[in-house]
C-alpha cells in the first residue's frame, strides 16, 4: 500500500508525535510505504517559510528524501475538476489544495494520511485513515 501524507501529518512526524511517527515505521516495516503529493509540499513549504523555520526545513527536506514527493499530472488536475463539479453540484465546497491532494491519491491509488477528515469528507473514490486518532 501507498499512503499519501497529508500536511497535518508531516506536521506531526516532524513535531515527533510518537504515536504518528510509531503508526509510519509500522506501516514501513510491512511493506508500505509513503508519499508527499506536491501540493503538502507547498502547504508545508509555505509555512516554514512564512515563519522563518530553517531547523524544520532541513528536516522537512530529510522527510522529503526518504519519503519522495509526487508530482502533479494532467490525470491529476483532471481528477480535481471532476471533484470539485461534484461538490459544487451538491453543495459543497472545498479548498484547491485539498482538492489537488485529493486528487492525486485517487489518480495514482493512494491512502490519504490525515486528520482532517471533515476537509475530504464524501469525495467519492478517496480512501483516508488517520493515523492520530488515539495515538497522541
Amino acid at each position: 500500500m501507498i499512503y499519501a501524507l497529508d500536511t497535518n501529518t508531516i506536521s506531526y512526524i516532524l513535531r515527533n508525535a510518537k504515536g504518528v511517527k510509531q503508526r509510519w515505521r509500522q506501516e514501513e516495516s510491512a511493506g508500505n510505504r509513503s508519499v508527499i503529493p506536491l501540493a503538502v509540499y507547498y502547504e508545508i513549504q509555505r509555512g516554514l517559510l512564512a515563519n522563518d523555520s530553517t531547523n524544520l526545513m532541513r528536516s522537512f527536506e530529510e522527510l522529503c528524501e526518504v519519503f519522495g514527493t509526487n508530482d502533479l499530472t494532467k490525470d491529476d488536475m483532471n481528477t480535481a475538476a471532476v471533484i470539485y463539479a461534484d461538490r459544487k453540484g451538491k453543495g459543497k465546497s472545498t479548498g484547491d489544495t485539498d482538492l489537488l491532494i485529493a486528487a492525486q491519491c485517487i489518480t495514482h491509488g493512494y491512502t490519504l494520511v490525515t486528520n482532517n477528515t471533515k476537509h475530504f469528507d464524501g469525495i467519492d473514490g478517496l480512501n483516508i485513515v488517520d493515523w492520530a486518532a488515539n495515538a497522541l
